[in-house]
């Protein structure tokens, strides 16, 4: 009786020590797994071309070389970005963007032109929304990032051009960088003379506003807690 009361704790304790070390094994290649390689699409204006400045310069460089030191290999961003672009311009680019690289992530920098243009920010909201749904529905995640306009152009129509990019962020559950120039617009030290765009010394501040929003969604992707739809 002895000896089997034995053999039976000595089974559940190789039992146990199995499961242990399986669990451990589970552990160490989860943390081994490469990360998931993500297409990130910016598609923007001037902001984002780097108008005025070397486009090395620019912030969305800047981006992929920050990605490039911390995943080297690993993503890929693309730059569709035209100086002068409205939403409408943008909305009509989309859809071949969306065709020719198939972005796991796309940045909507867009609306300063709507805004310096005074055009009615509602029509910038639907078109700010059709390029959420089309991207969405490509199997992309989407963030925007958001941008004011000067306070000349009557208190009515900055809040209602300011307002737009949070409703869109809250209705269809996106990330939103509030004010990319944050930090810069103010500073003449960091804005070209025109004073609209930032200089080289400015691209800098402009990714460190956008990137905790990127790295959130990246290490979302990679954790597994977002699925894409399918990739045609």
């Amino acid at each position: 009786m002895r000896y089997l009361n034995w053999m039976n704790v000595s089974c559940r304790t190789g039992l146990g020590a199995r499961r242990t070390l399986l669990m451990l094994l589970l552990v160490l290649a989860a943390a081994l797994q490469p990360v998931r390689a993500e297409t990130l699409l910016v598609l923007g204006d001037s902001l984002s071309a780097a108008r005025g400045i070397d486009r090395d310069e620019g912030w969305v460089n800047l981006l992929r070389q920050r990605l490039a030191s911390e995943a080297p290999g690993e993503h890929t961003v693309i730059n569709a970005s035209i100086s002068g672009d409205t939403t409408a311009g943008g909305l009509e680019r989309l859809p071949e963007a969306l065709e020719t690289h198939h972005p796991d992530i796309v940045l909507l920098e867009l609306g300063g032109n709507d805004g310096l243009q005074g055009l009615p920010p509602d029509r910038m909201q639907d078109n700010l929304a059709q390029m959420i749904e089309k991207s969405q529905a490509s199997g992309a995640r989407v963030a925007l990032l958001g941008i004011l306009i000067p306070p000349n152009y009557g208190q009515a129509y900055t809040k209602a051009f300011a307002d737009v990019f949070p409703t869109l962020a809250s209705q269809y559950d996106v990330p939103l960088v509030p004010f990319i120039l944050e930090g810069v617009v103010l500073n003449d030290k960091l804005m070209q003379p025109d004073r609209i765009h930032p200089n080289a010394q400015g691209q800098p501040i402009m990714l460190d506003n956008i990137w905790p929003t990127v790295a959130s969604m990246l290490d979302e992707a990679s954790s597994g807690d977002t699925v894409s739809a399918s990739r045609p």
